[in-house]
């Protein structure tokens, strides 16, 4: 049996004990005399308890019609067991707006984008995180205990860590700050009779995705001049493509072709991309790594790109105020790699010191995946901006809140236009790094001498194969599936649903592609504040969830239900694997059918009374 306790500053107060009602209208009853009595019983009354009532934010279903789904079941579950509860929907940006700047939410039902190395946990439970924006710890979760295992994993490595992160995945799961409900397949589709290369390194709708297609019919990377036509259903990137403004970022992928950083993460490991290669020095705990950058590197405007570009990123990323305001206003992305990095110091302008935090140097080597900024760009960004749809007490920066509609990165692609809600294309950009990559594995310094180019970045020799990468804005899955099946687009970059896979299987010249996806539908609970400050609520709620029922009913079997963050990874929990129904909170039920007086037991348990008319009473 799990247990419940949980070192908690919100929690504290939970086992306050309770005076019922009528006990103390008794009371009052032989102590005051007829005249009082009524003015002692409104009194009461007005603190009586009175029903649990929340509710559930989401995305509609125009914007992705599982999430609504999820939080409809959940909703009437709730109801069941005597909750009042509401579904509301929300635009997208609205949405993340609410949970990850302005913490003003009860409950909600969303995806994450998921979580590539086990530190990430870091940032997103780390009690320190609870004041910041963000995917840092959006649900105001504390425990101690929780906080001394997420930082012991930092600095640990091997079995050693393994174990930590074993204890880790078990507290977290025990306490419910969120509950994964299901990983989902990624369902594409894409024609095959213009372009190939879809079967790539990488799914699709990424980086390595797009640079591994090829015009059908040619060889290498240089000779392709159709432009690649793609649907997505997100139209935040037409609006905004500021890299730090976590609301617009749902799709990380585009930023990604426009933004390099020093390492990419390929074939499960982060390698060197914008960089030559780095060296480690472990003379103290602490690591310390030198990073020597490639020759001849550009910006998209023509600037060049040296170590200090480098230096300030980290900088500018730990503080976008740059020591301007009172408090530093750190970006709210890219927290997790940026809080492992102590300093940034520019030797020469191909080579940058970085020195860390306590860190293993497999956790350190994340940082290297930060996107690198232009210095001359952002630098004037510092200052403080004031903003409706923020916080009142909270201090933010242009940076922050600037749309960048027009991005100075260093990627293999280029903003070329925008046209809002509508479109995006992107244009190859000639003067990236892997345009100077030959296909006999010879790479082009700036002085014009070769070397060798190692086998993951040969894989890309010559950059992307078209001259444009057009992005179409379209309502749903089924709109993006038209389009493909019409030849009005080659693929769609946005996964579409089970629905559409008998439509794209029957087609001509398409393919269907179906892909695990890292990212994780979930239900977050704000610990901030009662109901969900009780982690035996959380417990309670959490519990009612038939994640197998889900995964057949909203997502068609095209999921895998699970219960631990990590359940995509290899550092997953043994007793945390999934094995028909939940390990550590089975659903009271079977096939959604809910066991109502089995789940009403578990609010009991917690504290909480019922009415006669079966109504959950606040505590």
């Amino acid at each position: 049996m799990s247990s419940h306790t949980e070192s908690d500053r919100r929690t504290v107060a939970e086992s306050t004990s309770k005076t019922g009602r009528r006990e103390l209208l008794a009371a009052l009853g032989m102590t005051l005399g007829s005249g009082c009595i009524e003015e002692a019983r409104s009194l009461v009354s007005r603190d009586s308890p009175t029903q649990v009532s929340l509710s559930i934010k989401t995305l509609p279903a125009d914007a992705d019609p599982r999430p609504i789904r999820i939080a409809q079941f959940l909703a009437k579950q709730l109801r069941s067991v005597g909750i009042d509860v509401q579904v509301v929907p929300m635009g997208r940006v609205e949405l993340w707006r609410d949970v990850l700047l302005n913490q003003s939410f009860d409950c909600y039902v969303g995806q994450h984008p998921g979580i590539d190395d086990p530190d990430e946990l870091r940032t997103l439970l780390h009690s320190r995180f609870d004041a910041e924006t963000g995917w840092q710890n959006p649900f105001g979760y504390a425990n101690l205990s929780v906080d001394d295992l997420l930082t012991a994993q930092r600095k640990q490595s091997g079995n050693k860590r393994e174990k930590t992160l074993r204890k880790l995945q078990q507290a977290i799961v025990r306490d419910q700050p969120f509950s994964v409900v299901a990983f989902p397949d990624e369902i594409r589709a894409t024609r095959t009779d213009r372009f190939d290369g879809w079967e790539g390194y990488e799914t699709i709708h990424s980086l390595f995705g797009y640079l591994s297609v090829r015009e059908t019919g040619t060889r290498g990377g240089r000779g392709g001049v159709k432009p690649l036509r793609m649907t997505i259903q997100d139209s935040a990137p037409t609006v905004n493509l500021n890299p730090l403004a976590v609301e617009f970022r749902s799709d990380e992928t585009i930023l990604d072709l426009l933004y390099d950083s020093l390492g990419r993460r390929i074939d499960g490991r982060v390698r060197p991309w914008l960089a030559r290669s780095w060296d480690w020095q472990t003379s103290t705990r602490a690591p310390t790594a030198t990073v020597h950058l490639r020759d001849g590197l550009w910006w998209h405007d023509g600037a060049a790109l040296t170590a200090e570009d480098v230096a300030f990123t980290y900088e500018f990323l730990g503080d976008t105020s740059l020591g301007s305001l009172e408090s530093p206003v750190p970006a709210p992305r890219f927290r997790d790699a940026v809080s492992l990095v102590k300093s940034a110091t520019a030797l020469d302008d191909r080579t940058v010191r970085i020195r860390f935090e306590n860190a293993s140097r497999a956790v350190a080597t994340k940082a290297f995946s930060t996107p690198v900024l232009p210095k001359h760009i952002w630098k004037s960004k510092h200052e403080q901006a004031e903003i409706a749809g923020f916080r009142a007490d909270s201090t933010t920066t242009k940076a922050l809140v600037w749309s960048n509609m027009e991005p100075v990165g260093s990627g293999p692609w280029q903003f070329s236009d925008a046209k809002m809600k509508k479109s995006l294309t992107l244009d190859r950009f000639d003067h990236h790094f892997l345009r100077r990559i030959e296909t006999d594995t010879e790479m082009l310094d700036s002085n014009g001498d070769s070397t060798p180019a190692p086998d993951y970045i040969h894989r890309y020799a010559g950059g992307p194969a078209f001259e444009s990468l057009r992005f179409r804005v379209v309502p749903s899955g089924a709109a993006a599936t038209e389009l493909v099946l019409n030849d009005e687009a080659d693929g769609t970059a946005t996964g579409v649903t089970a629905k559409e896979v008998r439509d794209i299987g029957r087609a001509e010249n398409v393919q269907l592609h179906v892909d695990k996806s890292p990212s994780l539908y979930h239900v977050g609970f704000n610990a901030r504040k009662a109901p969900f400050s009780n982690v035996r609520f959380r417990r309670a709620v959490a519990q009612l969830l038939d994640k197998k029922y889900l995964v057949d009913s909203v997502f068609n079997q095209y999921a895998e239900p699970a219960t631990s963050p990590l359940a995509q990874h290899d550092s997953l929990a043994p007793k945390l694997r999934w094995d028909g129904t939940d390990p550590e909170l089975p659903y009271p039920g079977k096939d959604g059918n809910l066991n109502v007086k089995n789940a009403k037991k578990a609010f009991k348990d917690a504290g909480y009374r019922y009415t006669n008319d079966g109504e959950l009473l606040q505590r």
